[in-house]
């Protein structure tokens, strides 16, 4: 474990620690120890390891001493009986604040993983925009939660991975914090994909050893030729990190043997014209690679990443890869925003001009989208990491993520714009509003008033502020035309009952019964009218409670037949905020199991479906019919799953499906087996699982046995109907 002592001689290294700083430190290390006195983490060490470790990472990163004290404290309030007070008549404003925001949400009932993880990044956001070392600190405790991820159960390892992989590793990398961003993309890799990390793994370790034979020869080459120009400079290399090495592959299509480019080389010169020189010389030594020279120099990247990239033909007929850059890019590339924060304090909207300060800008726009899915959407949009590059016609430059079209350009200049986007130009030529921008490519695009956004517009945007205007412009149209149907339908019911609606709202009692049914408004009532979430035949009760009480009996008998639907075997599984009791059905598209995260959404009249958060049928949804759930964590029951088996047609194959399916502890609900033209069979198995982790290792089973072609889960297998469920409880 690492000792105070440790710390402070890193903060020593960096800046002139006065005594009173240093007692500080020492004051909020004695009070960790107290408040966390007894405490373990899940690998058996005392829980103030992690405190330590985490202020370690800030030394690390040559953060001030309020940034250590807050690395020592940041789990106080939340893991133990620490109270906010306490904090601030102990350490202060700053430090108070520092730990509030770097504290996640509290527990609440009924609010499902999804909506957690949104509010909890949401609060850190907006911390972030009033001070950028909130962001930093949880960065830094992020890392050291990854590198002892190993002590936790597979499923919260896999859980946490994706989350790390998919928000943590691109937010380090968008403020330009490389090693960090690195080092959370492998251990992210390693859990979530244990398999693929460990061929990788090894494969790389074979190649060290082959070419650290020959690494010394070419720092020796490079040294020689950049001392032939007169240029000083550092040479040092690395390999590729095995995530990267990973996305590559995929991003590509090819296999591990098709990598080169495994080895790298980075030179570090003492000037911007020194590194084109550098260019120069390696480009002599060896020949470089078409179209593998990217001037980051000229072009910075978004997180204000500098460098100058070529690939070459190395003198042992490897390709390699030769960075160059100066003292000053290597430490933004390294440190990122930490290696500036001190020269942009203040609310970072007011930092205009800074890139990094710009990202973090972008995040912070997002706050308002009240949706938990929509949001975390909206934030791994704007973490994405391949960008290019496009010119307005006044030739200003724009960033873009790979895949951006005309219509994400014309929300990016103005939402009006966008909005009524009727042609695009690129390069002067006209082109599919679904067009797929390039870098270097010149755009424009042409308006009409008649011209509004589609839902098929959402099928090809990638940016997340198109996605979000293009959502709210049909969100208000939804809304319009709900508002229009509702009113008619009020209407032709009140007049059938012999009302006159104009009559109705110049007495007081009509808007006093609006009041009671929760609408401020009339039109409030007649949108909900239109999407079928409330009836005209409320309106009335609410103004004539006596005339129209005739329809309580049957309202009665309606709700209890409902209260006997909705008791179905699986409506425990899920909890619904502000529902206690409602019909529950799951998605058959999807059919998630409990574990996955989830989301749901109303249907008219049949309760609340639930789906897999990223199930594709989702993106159909209005999203104002969106609602968070949540998987029951006392529920005890299974949830049956569809398996295809496909397997040689052999003797006793079948028994060792169904012996492997039992041995897991997983109840067999039915099996069909099937033999095709060429011998091969299809075994169909209805199981009944307890979560996606069971799931996960049953398939995994199936497959490492001998004779299995391939396992796939099916999505279409029956659940109780309502109707069926009411027929038994009549």
């Amino acid at each position: 474990m690492i000792r105070l002592n440790d710390i402070i001689d890193k903060v020593a290294s960096y800046s002139d620690i006065a005594n009173e700083d240093l007692d500080f430190i020492k004051k909020a290390y004695i009070y960790s120890a107290k408040v966390h006195s007894g405490q373990k983490r899940v690998s058996g060490e005392p829980y103030l390891s992690h405190p330590l470790e985490v202020s370690s990472v800030l030394a690390d990163l040559k953060l001030d001493v309020p940034s250590i004290v807050t690395g020592l404290l940041h789990d106080t309030i939340e893991d133990t009986l620490a109270t906010h007070e306490e904090i601030k008549q102990l350490f202060g404003e700053e430090i108070v604040f520092l730990v509030d925001a770097t504290t996640k949400i509290s527990r609440l009932p009924h609010v499902s993983d999804v909506e957690k993880q949104a509010e909890s990044f949401r609060k850190l956001i907006l911390a972030t925009a009033k001070d950028i070392r909130v962001v930093l600190i949880k960065l830094a405790d992020r890392l050291h939660n990854m590198r002892t991820l190993e002590y936790l159960p597979e499923d919260k390892q896999r859980r946490i991975a994706v989350e790390t992989m998919e928000i943590y590793a691109p937010l380090a990398h968008r403020l330009g914090m490389n090693w960090i961003s690195v080092e959370l993309e492998d251990l992210a890799f390693k859990f979530s994909e244990p398999g693929e990390y460990d061929r990788i793994r090894k494969t790389v370790s074979t190649k060290k050893k082959d070419w650290e034979k020959y690494t010394n020869e070419i720092v020796s080459l490079i040294t020689a030729k950049m001392k032939e120009f007169g240029i000083r400079g550092d040479v040092s290399w690395r390999f590729k990190h095995l995530y990267g090495i990973y996305s590559k592959m995929k991003k590509g299509n090819i296999s591990l043997r098709n990598i080169y480019d495994i080895l790298g080389f980075r030179i570090v010169t003492a000037s911007e014209n020194e590194c084109y020189q550098v260019l120069g010389a390696v480009h002599s030594l060896w020949k470089p690679i078409p179209g593998r020279i990217k001037d980051y120099i000229a072009l910075p990247k978004a997180n204000n990443y500098q460098s100058i990239h070529t690939a070459v033909i190395g003198p042992f007929g490897e390709q390699m890869e030769i960075q160059i850059r100066t003292e000053q890019m290597h430490r933004i590339a390294e440190y990122g925003v930490a290696a500036h924060w001190r020269y942009k304090e203040g609310d970072l909207l007011e930092n205009g001009n800074d890139k990094i300060y710009s990202n973090l800008r972008h995040l912070v726009e997002l706050k308002d989208i009240k949706d938990s899915a929509e949001y975390l959407e909206a934030i791994k949009g704007e973490l994405i990491l391949d960008v290019i590059y496009v010119y307005t016609p006044n030739a200003d430059l724009l960033e873009f993520p790979v895949g951006a079209t005309p219509v994400d350009f014309a929300y990016s200049i103005h939402t009006d714009i966008g909005n009524h986007c009727s042609q695009a130009f690129v390069n002067r030529k006209l082109v599919p509003l679904d067009y797929k921008l390039k870098t270097g490519d010149m755009v424009e695009v042409v308006t009409s008033k008649n011209r509004a956004p589609n839902r098929q517009w959402l099928d090809f945007v990638v940016t997340s502020k198109a996605k979000n205007r293009i959502r709210s412009w049909l969100r208000q149209e939804e809304n319009r035309k709900a508002e229009q149907i509702g009113e008619v339908i009020t209407h032709r019911k009140l007049a059938a009952k012999g009302f006159n609606l104009r009559h109705l709202r110049e007495k007081k009692k009509f808007e006093e019964s609006l009041a009671k049914l929760q609408f401020s408004e009339v039109k409030d009532f007649y949108r909900a009218v239109g999407f079928g979430d409330a009836a005209v035949t409320d309106l009335l009760k609410a103004m004539h409670p006596r005339k129209f009480a005739e329809g309580a009996e049957k309202s009665k008998r309606i709700k209890s037949i409902v209260n006997r639907i909705s008791k179905d075997e699986y409506k425990d599984a899920v909890l619904v905020k502000r529902y206690d009791n409602i019909l529950i059905k799951f998605g058959k598209c999807c059919n998630p199991v409990p574990g996955e995260p989830i989301i749901g959404f109303i249907t008219r009249g049949r309760g609340i479906t639930v789906h897999v958060y990223n199930c594709p049928k989702l993106l159909e949804v209005a999203p104002e019919r969106r609602i968070d759930v949540a998987w029951n964590d006392e529920y005890s029951g299974r949830i049956p799953v569809g398996l295809s088996v496909r397997c040689e047609n052999r003797k006793g194959i079948l028994s060792e499906l169904t012996s492997t399916v039992s041995g897991l502890n997983v109840d067999i609900v039915r099996a069909d087996v099937s033999e095709d033209e060429i011998g091969q069979g299809d075994a169909r198995f209805e199981v009944a699982v307890e979560n996606i982790t069971q799931l996960e290792k049953l398939i995994e089973s199936l497959k490492n046995l001998g004779g299995v072609i391939s396992v796939e889960r099916l999505t279409e297998i029956s659940h109780p109907r309502p109707d069926d469920l009411n027929r038994e409880g009549a």
